[in-house]
């Protein structure tokens, strides 16, 4: 077990990468993150699952494995029942799509995937028990049992479905609900031992690609007397928005209302997005994920405030650096892997010196960062970098520059800067750039 404080975004070290996740407030009043690892050195997920808490969504405790695939038993069990998930022969337009897209570049069969590879889960509280939904990469489902929240889950149960990313709901009146599905969502009751489903009460085709933009990833909540379905979208182009649709049932029909939050331009392979909401301590919150390191993996847990409107819609939020935490201060270092926006070439990976930069760095390359807070003016700036080049630092949306720092070689030749008061986004642009790599910045 280890304890991480004073968290922003990313939340967790930029090497444990936990994507996917569902937050959940249990028993205790602590919340917990339940989300995929990408642990391997190329590809998504892993064969185990971590477990996250916090009591206050700045300091968390890293509870360790609570999960591994070696204990599914019908993973290499020949005569164990087999699900369909997806039908490759009734694609939805997204996939006609992807077809395309891999054919245009010479791609004729989708990777190999270790069929004991875990991925994303969910997990729910119910009568002492806590209940880790889960999924394989074989389309298997299944649910394991614990008695803490964060495990370890044993004695694994295959559930009568196929597909990939469980959620879990259970309503006010103690009916539990199940959901799975890509490219079309599908849900069914529960019965009261969590591991049945209530004989004809499925539905298919819950929210669909055609009418809400749905890609994969439901994950269902209750906000007074509204269900929200969030659910990764293709909305935008891509899957890199969580959106969410509505409903007066669990089991629907379900209205789509819009975007949460766009992970789009957290690195330049940003692909897909996956996540939750959660009411913590009275405050409600967005989780999901962005990817680094110019991959589609390497995803790692972020958060955001998230606000309801009268109307009961969700006032979709930016990503930020500060994520549940506090701006970043005077003389605090911002780390480059906590930058929240980036555009060109740049991204975040790990550096020749160790730890992670801003590397692959262009001309007009920009990185932002959201958000500082300073009591005073502030005229002094340092820039932790290799190589060389000039670094354009500007403020909120002004077009002119607060300052410039001009490197070469990694030491500093010229350093201005003039910053008044109060909270601000940072946003960095490069130029005249020379095998640069930004490790940290800091307003002083």
């Amino acid at each position: 077990m280890k304890e991480y404080k004073d968290c922003r975004n990313p939340v967790l070290p930029p090497h444990i990468c936990i994507p996917d996740p569902e937050a959940h407030v249990m028993p205790d009043a602590r919340v917990y993150v339940y989300g995929s690892w990408d642990q391997e050195e190329k590809g998504f997920c892993s064969q185990e699952y971590k477990v996250l808490s916090s009591a206050n969504m700045v300091d968390w405790i890293d509870h360790g494995v609570s999960f591994h695939s070696n204990q599914v038993p019908w993973i290499y069990d020949e005569h164990a029942p087999k699900y369909p998930g997806v039908d490759p022969s009734k694609p939805s337009p997204f996939m006609i799509k992807l077809y395309e897209l891999a054919a245009q570049h010479g791609i004729t069969e989708a990777p190999e995937q270790k069929s004991d590879m875990l991925f994303a889960p969910d997990a729910i509280y119910k009568d002492g028990k806590y209940y880790l939904y889960f999924c394989m990469s074989d389309d298997s489902e299944g649910v394991a049992i614990a008695d803490k929240p964060e495990g370890p889950f044993a004695d694994p149960v295959q559930l009568p479905c196929g597909g990939i990313d469980p959620a879990v709901f259970i309503d006010d009146d103690g009916q539990a609900y199940f959901y799975w599905g890509q490219f079309y969502a599908n849900g069914v009751k529960l019965k009261n031992n969590m591991v049945e489903f209530e004989e004809g009460t499925i539905v298919h085709n819950l929210i669909t690609e055609e009418e809400h933009y749905f890609h994969e990833g439901s994950s269902v909540r209750k906000h007074g007397e509204t269900y929200y379905l969030v659910y990764s979208s293709i909305k935008r182009g891509k899957p890199t928005s969580l959106a969410y649709a509505t409903s007066q049932s669990p089991l629907g029909p379900f209205q789509y209302r819009g975007i949460i939050i766009d992970n789009d331009g957290c690195d330049p392979m940003s692909w897909n997005n996956h996540g939750s909401i959660e009411e913590v301590n009275g405050q409600w919150f967005v989780f999901y994920h962005r990817t680094s390191q110019y991959r589609q993996d390497k995803r790692r847990l972020c958060i955001e405030p998230i606000f309801f409107n009268e109307d009961g819609t969700i006032q979709e939020v930016l990503m930020t650096s500060q994520g549940a935490g506090r701006p970043f201060g005077i003389d605090e270092r911002m780390e480059a892997y906590q930058a929240c926006q980036l555009s060109g070439s740049v991204y975040i990976a790990p550096s020749k010196n160790g730890g992670e930069a801003l590397i692959g760095i262009s001309d007009e390359d920009q990185a932002v960062f959201r958000y500082t807070e300073w009591e005073k003016p502030i005229d002094t700036v340092s820039v932790e970098a290799n190589g060389s080049g000039e670094i354009l630092i500007y403020l909120d949306d002004e077009n002119e520059a607060a300052g410039i720092v001009v490197l070469d070689g990694g030491k500093c030749l010229s350093s201005s800067f003039s910053g008044k008061p109060g909270k601000h986004e940072v946003r960095l642009e490069f130029r005249k750039v020379r095998d640069l790599e930004v490790q940290a910045i800091t307003f002083r």
